[in-house]
């Protein structure tokens, strides 16, 4: 099984290896900066093949950027609209020189176009991208408050049907659960893999952001738990990590599980890999 989480790179970018290895992690994900601020990877030459050397020799793979929390891919504003564009741009390139397959991102808030022209204007930026060979853009789906897009999963669907890229998705559980997919139980989970595949498809699920969820299904909001001690539960994320769709696809499951209570990612990956074995 393919489990690990979002690591940091303080220090250098190469230092996110370690990092994962320390949590028990077999891949992970990583921000290539600060994702509160409009900023462009600076990854040097050195680092960046020690962090291909390191990856390869310790890892199974793959890891995953997570873009700025500032790209807006839904917005009118053609400022925010262009800054998006260039931060995009600029992560899909660092994953070329890290070698790193995915870069994931939120399709972000359509802020008064409304749900339809907020798709629209996601997939005109995501058709200008030159994406390097070898990279995917993976689009998030997201607990959809307020005007933000992604929550249902017909928006993912729509946005992979009419871009001229070949894109793929990642599916937040405490995001869809936010958003009103009920995993909590066994059948919800198996109606929610049924929804994806008629929605979007699930060769396009190629990896999942791996939380329980501190609130109410439906709620919309976004506030993650530690795995199966949320309001998703043991038997909710039992079931997920079981499910067909995850464990014959062999899909990566990359943890933003919290740091308290006095458990954090290493307590969290070893509990994934108990339900996947079926331990109480």
């Amino acid at each position: 099984m393919r489990v690990g989480a979002h690591v940091s790179i303080a220090g250098g970018v190469d230092n996110a290896v370690g990092n994962e290895l320390d949590v028990g992690g077999n891949c992970g994900q990583i921000f290539t900066h600060s994702p509160q601020v409009w900023q462009d990877p600076n990854i040097g030459d050195d680092e960046a093949e020690e962090f291909r050397s390191m990856t390869s020799e310790s890892l199974d793979g793959p890891w995953v950027i997570h873009t700025s929390y500032l790209v807006n891919l839904c917005t009118p504003k053609d400022g925010l609209r262009e800054k998006s564009l260039d931060s995009m741009q600029k992560e899909v390139d660092a994953a070329a020189k890290l070698d790193i397959p995915y870069v994931n991102v939120h399709l972000g808030a359509h802020t008064g176009a409304g749900v339809q022209g907020g798709l629209e204007n996601a997939v005109s930026v995501l058709d200008e991208i030159d994406i390097p060979d070898g990279v995917t853009i993976l689009i998030e789906s997201d607990a959809g408050s307020g005007t933000k897009l992604g929550g249902d999963f017909e928006h993912l669907g729509y946005v992979l049907e009419e871009s001229e890229q070949d894109l793929d998705i990642c599916l937040d559980t405490a995001h869809a659960f936010a958003a009103g997919y009920d995993l909590s139980t066994p059948e919800g989970v198996a109606e929610t893999f049924e929804q994806l595949d008629e929605e979007v498809g699930l060769e396009h699920l190629k990896c999942v952001h791996l939380n329980d969820s501190k609130h109410e299904c439906g709620t919309n909001k976004d506030e993650h738990a530690h795995i199966g001690e949320g309001l998703i539960g043991e038997d909710g994320m039992r079931a997920f990590i079981n499910h067909d769709a995850i464990v014959e696809n062999d899909v990566p499951l990359v943890l933003e599980t919290p740091t308290e209570n006095g458990k954090s990612f290493e307590w969290n990956i070893e509990r994934v890999r108990e339900l996947r074995n079926g331990a109480n």
